[in-house]
């Protein structure tokens, strides 16, 4: 009997099981891998880029000492945050003290399924991929906090807090950014977004949207001068204060990734991701994961321009911003927006567009 049953089950495997679910499941992880693997050296390397640009705005040199031009100082730096003793507060909460900065950097990970690199280069091309990148980056809130709260700490509990407060004020005028971005294309899914073609006057209409974009996704990631829950001035760290070793470093890797990611969607709603730039085709010689990957570094560099420029808002110039500049506008200019394409008849759809 016990033979039989050993026989049948390796049957099943040789057969069905192998060819329907082994090989596509490896394929589909290799698929994964060709996008977390490079991300990763991304992340890396942006510390990396991050200094260096910093340093020529102030008139330094640097890394410059482990490697040639220092190009090994992120792997040093990794290195010594691995080898360094993960300490973990009396008081704190061990399981979600050891799971915030997992749910930080994972989060970061996750939302790239969606993200269209090139023309069919995608791990998955979801029709709501949208409202996928919207529920993602909105849960980003969470590894934050918790990583507050179990610290059992009051510098590291404000700092999660105002992480909470500063992501509700953004992620409203964020959903109206990509609601007036979904106005002029008709559709949900990102590699539809790039594909969709409207006059250039509409496209000056969305280039407001896009100013408010990228400066909420400055709000949206902690990046100065937004970077109040990490404020070292008062909160001696923010939420990440009680944190050493490799736990602190996720949520570093978490945060760069966020930047990438924000810099890939602001990429993909209003740089046309992979195209050539103003649809010049003489440069369509050039791949088009080569056109992304320069778009995301551009907006990557506005992300240090304006660390290296602006100082630190205080809290009740945030939350001003938020609440009584950005949110009425893009409210007002959402309808604007809608009125006009209206009356143009350009609305995805309808005749004369």
């Amino acid at each position: 009997m016990a033979n039989s049953v050993t026989e049948q089950i390796q049957g099943l495997w040789n057969s069905d099981f192998s060819v329907a679910y082994v090989q596509p499941t490896a394929f589909a992880g290799l698929h994964v891998l060709e996008f977390v693997v490079p991300l990763i050296i991304a992340v890396a390397y942006l510390t990396y880029a991050e200094r260096k640009v910093l340093a020529a705005m102030q008139m330094r040199q640097g890394p410059n000492v482990v490697g040639p031009f220092g190009l090994l100082q992120p792997l040093a730096d990794g290195l010594k945050l691995l080898a360094k003793e993960t300490i973990i507060p009396s008081g704190a909460n061990r399981g979600v003290f050891l799971f915030a900065p997992m749910l930080t950097f994972l989060l970061s990970l996750v939302a790239w399924a969606v993200i269209p690199v090139n023309a069919g280069w995608v791990v998955s091309n979801i029709n709501v991929g949208v409202l996928y990148l919207f529920a993602i980056s909105s849960l980003g809130v969470y590894g934050i906090l918790m990583a507050g709260w179990a610290s059992n700490s009051r510098y590291a509990f404000l700092g999660g807090l105002r992480s909470a407060a500063q992501m509700v004020s953004y992620e409203v005028s964020m959903g109206f950014v990509l609601v007036s971005v979904l106005l002029t294309t008709g559709s949900l899914n990102l590699t539809a977004i790039v594909d969709a073609q409207h006059p250039f006057w509409v496209s000056l209409m969305l280039f407001p949207m896009f100013i408010v974009f990228v400066i909420s996704a400055l709000a949206e990631t902690n990046r100065a001068p937004f970077d109040l829950p990490e404020g070292e001035s008062e909160l001696v760290g923010g939420y990440n204060v009680e944190y050493s070793s490799m736990t602190f470093a996720l949520f570093f890797l978490g945060e760069y990734s966020n930047m990438i990611l924000m810099s890939g969607m602001t990429s993909v709603l209003f740089l046309g991701a992979w195209l050539p730039p103003f649809g010049i085709s003489a440069l369509a010689v050039v791949p088009g994961f080569i056109w992304f990957a320069l778009k995301v570094c551009f907006v990557l560099f506005v992300f240090i321009w304006t660390r290296a420029t602006l100082p630190r808002f205080r809290y009740d110039q945030l939350m001003r911003l938020g609440w009584k500049v950005f949110l009425p506008f893009t409210l007002v200019w959402l309808v604007f927006m809608a009125a006009v394409l209206l009356y143009n008849h350009a609305l995805p759809g309808m005749q004369g567009g």
